[in-house]
């Protein structure tokens, strides 16, 4: 990768001496996958067909009808409605194979488009020309939009390689009839007009951005696919559901609440209801929390105002709660740390620097005072 690639969507060209023409970005791309086969000899790999990546999220798989040595990262001309595009080979072999099943297409039956050629100089001008009316595009759009009164927002502008279609994706809460905005722009910019409705992930994910954690955002670096994400997430886990934090940069629930549901789940498979509460000679104690690796249970005599907070095992409470199903009431719950059974355990945790080497120019005293430093007269 050369100096100015931005490693995400790269676009920057270079030409080698045969005057063949390559893309120099070899990795760190969102739609880029590990191609974990690489090392086997090609005489392996029995498959033409090849996988494309194209701006934003748009990927697509076409047929090396040419048996073309095409490898990954090269530039290439590919079949398109109408004319040519021009994309990025992101996946070559059997691996492909593996693309096309997680993604649920056939490779019998299914009419893929062809690779026409490498990219030649001329196509990859025309490509940059393209590219270069993208931005422009997508702001005079937004203006005519604006004046349509269509309640939408078109967030960016792909044109295709060969320049006679331009793609617009835009995010609107409703159903939008742009039909009139259509007309408007195949009179204007002279090329074939096709909208594409993107969500407010999407957008974020487009967009970029640092989230919460203090990383880049998942959805702008490695996720193609987004999973619905529900506030039963953050039940489960035992998250407090406060909607500032778990708001992601795109207003919805953040993506990375479903990364540890599973385990939380497998966890709590056989922990009892939390809306049961426990009978004792005492009265009744409500539920109020749970460490769920710990296996730990705080019950309290007031549901409202947790007050004289009993921490009992999971164990523990199932024994309870089969007690009071059969009529009987405990006479007193006593906490773990009273009961000698699954004591807590404290982890102690120490620095591993050197604390008086932080702090040893402040212990440190003095030897010399210090001395006001005399400034001798200037000789005339």
């Amino acid at each position: 990768m050369t100096d100015g690639c931005n490693g995400r969507g790269c676009h920057k060209l270079a030409r080698d001496a045969s005057e063949a023409v390559t893309c120099v970005d070899t990795g760190g791309n969102k739609l880029d996958t590990y191609d974990w086969l690489q090392d086997i000899s090609e005489s392996y790999q029995q498959t033409d067909i090849v996988e494309v990546r194209f701006k934003n999220t748009r990927k697509g798989f076409f047929r090396n009808v040419n048996d073309l040595k095409l490898r990954r990262g090269d530039v290439v001309a590919v079949e398109a409605s109408p004319g040519h595009d021009i994309g990025i080979v992101s996946l070559t072999g059997n691996l492909v194979l593996f693309q096309l099943k997680r993604n649920n297409i056939p490779l019998e039956g299914t009419d893929f488009r062809k690779v026409y050629r490498k990219a030649k100089p001329a196509d990859v001008d025309k490509w940059k020309e393209s590219m270069a009316f993208e931005f422009a595009t997508m702001i005079r759009s937004r203006k005519m939009a604006s004046g349509l009164k269509l309640d939408m927002k078109i967030g960016d502008v792909e044109y295709q390689g060969d320049g006679t279609k331009a793609i617009f994706y835009y995010i609107a809460d409703d159903r939008v009839d742009f039909r009139e905005l259509i007309k408007v722009l195949a009179e204007q910019l002279k090329v074939r007009i096709e909208m594409k409705q993107i969500g407010a992930r999407q957008e974020a994910g487009r967009i970029g951005g640092i989230g919460s954690c203090g990383r880049e955002l998942c959805c702008s670096t490695w996720m193609t696919n987004f999973v619905s994400v529900t506030t039963n997430a953050a039940r489960y886990q035992e998250v407090s559901l406060n909607p500032q934090k778990l708001a992601g940069q795109c207003g919805k629930l953040k993506c990375c609440l479903n990364y540890e549901l599973a385990s939380y789940l497998d966890a709590q498979a056989d922990f009892p209801d939390t809306d049961i509460p426990l009978e004792t000679e005492q009265g009744l104690v409500f539920h109020q929390k749970t460490d769920v690796f710990k296996r730990l249970m705080w019950y309290s005599a007031k549901r409202d105002m947790p007050s004289e907070i009993v921490c009992l095992s999971v164990d523990k409470v199932l024994e309870v709660i089969e007690i009071n199903r059969r009529g009987e009431k405990v006479k007193k719950l006593e906490s773990v740390e009273n009961s000698g059974i699954a004591p807590i355990i404290e982890y102690q945790y120490q620095n591993a620097v050197d604390e008086k080497i932080l702090t040893r120019i402040e212990d440190k005293p003095s030897s010399k005072p210090f001395k006001k430093r005399r400034h001798k007269p200037r000789r005339s």
